[in-house]
């Protein structure tokens, strides 16, 4: 790593200021009047810094273990899908050139384009079907791993040297959104070395420091165009103020996940990047256990909560109230459903049916993403008034989303945009290994199966409403509020797409960002 990396390492590690430092100004912008981005054409040279939240000493490079933004972030810079989801939540080709389903959506035909790793190996189908076989191996508890436990690996085959046929266990319409599924990156056939990961993607691998940093620099035979920096630089701070500070000091040039009232403060100094309508707000709820094993507690807290409050003291008035469901806006989105507002009386009786009066129930939340913790004051300051008291403990920034994802019963939850298939997959299965709420339905299963096995599309909007009307009633999550996604990034940064929500194909897309 070079001096400047092991300097700029090193202040991340500090939080680059102190979280109640006056953030400094850039030269130039003290007159208020505010700062025009840098126009011109995209040019090649420089780098660029980064700074992320993070997962402290339990970060991985491994892309089939990815969790976190910066964990995603490093992965799509080094790696690369089959498919990533488009801006508007549709899968769009990567690697694959395309796709093609047979009459009864069992077998679906993939042409890869022409790609290389880092090493210069093409990427063909074996390493496909090698990289499918790791994340679904037994044990495995991978995110993708319900995803792609649908392809019948054993009859998947290579057809050709570009050319890959899945078979499927049970017809999948939207197989194409398990392929641009979080963590489906692929990698060269054989043991991959985690400490010197190969690619075929943006940026070659340099150095990485769990919780500090991570460096990568251009590749020049990219597939998709070479970047224009010659060097990444991927740094961790979860303190967001710190974060901003990083960026009006120069110590940065690119921010990611502030809260709207930094945006407003500072948007005359830097570029403030709204993302659109990508960042849902809720809690999680497990059902498998008390005392949210009782539906009528659930359901208490669907109309204890109010909304418009949240959307004022958390969002600072900056997003749209959530309906308890997932995706608002989204393909299949149930919006004909009541829009729920409080109901303190009726959120009273339900406590008392489910004989939770005057409970004590721990609430994790934590600073690890912003208005995790402001949502979890707010809401418990509410419960007070219905005989519930919510016991706010703030939990380890490095280790909370695998804290709650395993302990506890009520938590802060928060999500960046997926299709609502891939939410209900990945989260809401028997199967699913990042289930947060322990949701565990054989009947909701089944809706799910049926509505990939029939290419009706009628029939298949009609088993997704089925679907939200079960997590409407009893399910584990509420989602109260959904916003923009805020990034900023220097006024000489350009290339940043702002109508990328977070988690998607143009989103951190540091391969088309350049400096002015």
């Amino acid at each position: 790593m070079s001096p400047s990396s092991r300097s700029l390492s090193r202040r991340a590690l500090l939080g680059f200021a102190s979280a109640g430092a006056a953030a400094a100004v850039l030269p130039g912008c003290a007159d208020g009047s505010g700062t025009s981005p840098v126009g011109g054409q995209p040019r090649s040279g420089g780098r660029l810094r980064a700074v992320f939240s993070g997962g402290g000493a339990a970060e991985v490079l491994d892309p089939h273990q990815t969790n976190l933004y910066v964990e995603i972030a490093r992965a799509k810079a080094l790696f690369d899908k089959l498919a990533d989801y488009g801006s508007d939540m549709s899968p769009q080709p990567r690697l694959a050139q395309g796709w093609e389903p047979s009459a009864d959506l069992r077998t679906w035909r993939i042409t890869l384009r022409e790609a290389s790793f880092h090493d210069g190996r093409p990427v063909r189908p074996a390493d496909v079907l090698a990289s499918f076989a790791r994340i679904v191996e037994p044990g495995s508890t991978r995110r993708a791993k319900s995803a792609l436990s649908v392809i019948d690996l054993a009859n998947s085959r290579a057809i050709g040297d570009r050319t890959i046929e899945f078979r499927l266990k049970r017809p999948y319409g939207e197989f194409p959104n398990a392929l641009a599924t979080l963590g489906t990156y692929i990698v060269p056939a054989g043991t991959p070395d985690p400490a010197k990961p190969i690619g075929s993607g943006p940026f070659r691998f340099r150095s990485f420091e769990p919780g500090r940093s991570f460096v990568a620099e251009r590749n020049p035979d990219y597939w998709d165009g070479a970047p224009y920096v010659e060097e990444l630089h991927l740094v961790i701070s979860n303190d967001e103020a710190a974060r901003v500070n990083a960026l009006l000091g120069k110590q940065v040039e690119y921010a990611h996940d502030l809260t709207p009232t930094s945006a407003r403060t500072h948007e005359k100094t830097v570029q403030i990047h709204r993302l659109p309508l990508s960042n849902f707000h809720g809690l999680a709820m497990k059902i498998d256990r008390p005392p949210f094993n009782r539906p009528e507690l659930r359901q208490a807290l669907f109309h204890l909560v109010d909304r418009d409050e949240l959307i004022r003291s958390v969002l600072h008035g900056s997003g749209e109230v959530g309906n308890d469901l997932y995706g608002k806006n989204y393909r299949y989105y149930a919006d004909g459903l009541g829009q729920r507002s409080q109901d303190p009386e009726r959120a009273k009786a339900l406590v008392k049916q489910a004989g939770a009066d005057g409970l004590t129930i721990d609430f994790d939340t934590s600073d690890a993403s912003t208005g995790l913790k402001e949502a979890a004051l707010a809401i418990s300051d509410q419960a007070r008034a219905i005989g519930l008291h919510l016991n706010v403990k703030l939990g380890n920034k490095d280790t909370y989303w695998a804290d709650i994802a395993k302990n506890g019963v009520l938590a802060s939850y928060r999500s960046g945009a997926m299709p609502l298939e891939s939410h209900i997959s990945q989260r809401l299965l028997t199967s699913s290994t990042t289930n947060n709420t322990q949701w565990r339905r054989p009947e909701f299963d089944k809706l799910y199966y049926d509505s990939q096995s029939t290419t009706d599309e009628k029939r298949r909007a009609d088993l997704y409403l089925r679907m939200q009307e079960q997590l409407f009633n009893e399910g584990g999550f509420l989602w109260w509020g959904v916003s923009d996604w805020i990034v900023a990034s220097a006024p000489t940064v350009q290339g940043v797409d702002a109508n990328a929500p977070a988690n998607t194909l143009n989103w951190a897309r540091f391969d088309k960002v350049w400096i002015a």
